[in-house]
């Protein structure tokens, strides 16, 4: 399917690493010229000269979005560079959001709280953007196997055991999410192929939270 997002700028914070990167290889796949922000301007050139290389187009603006004055600059940076924003993924920060505010998870409190504040403000932005024609959405991860999950895992005692421990509770295959997958989905999201879909929370999760885990994988 032609996601038809060729030429379309879209902005991708924290888009050097992990489930960023993949989504903004997905973009730029799709003939989309995405625009790479996160803090560190060595991550990010990779990330674009890599694009380049492969004869795709792509920018960089470095910013640490915890401080209002950075996020001004990369939305006015992209604006001077192409003049305009067709999209926006609020990978680091809002709109990928977390099944731990469905779920809970110990001893992450603040985390969860957040991805619940997310969810809220997907919903409250699809309200609000209404009269505007802009559309809001958010993609849900559970399990998605990036570097940064890889060395969290690396880290535990017996990190083997603790990922098939894991894998074996993902109902769809047993398996992590792949960045790609996730990428996939905030893709069509993204295009005009799901134009009349707003204020949603998708998962892209193998079932992870709507499925019975046990009974899923019952003999």
């Amino acid at each position: 399917m032609d996601l038809q997002l060729a030429d379309k700028v879209i902005r991708v914070t924290g888009g050097a690493k992990g489930i960023g990167e993949g989504i903004v290889n997905v973009l730029a796949a799709e003939g989309a010229i995405p625009v790479v922000i996160g803090r560190k301007e060595a991550d990010n050139q990779q990330v674009v000269d890599a694009l380049e290389a492969a004869g795709k187009q792509a920018f960089q603006v470095v910013a640490e979005l915890t401080r209002p004055a950075d996020s001004e600059k990369a939305v006015n940076a992209g604006l001077t560079q192409f003049g305009r924003i067709d999209g926006l993924v609020n990978n680091a920060g809002v709109n990928i959001t977390s099944k731990t505010a469905d779920t809970g998870q110990g001893n992450t409190s603040a985390y969860a709280a957040a991805n619940g504040g997310r969810n809220a403000l997907t919903r409250k932005w699809a309200v609000e953007l209404l009269k505007y024609g802009i559309r809001v959405n958010a993609v849900v991860v559970a399990e998605c196997w990036t570097p940064l999950y890889e060395r969290w895992i690396q880290s535990l005692p017996n990190p083997t055991d603790k990922l098939a421990s894991i894998t074996a509770h993902i109902p769809l295959e047993n398996r992590m999410t792949t960045a790609e997958e996730i990428a996939n989905t905030t893709a069509f999201l993204l295009s005009s192929r799901s134009s009349h879909t707003t204020g949603q929370l998708v998962y892209v999760d193998g079932g992870y939270v709507h499925l019975d885990r046990a009974l899923a994988n019952a003999d």
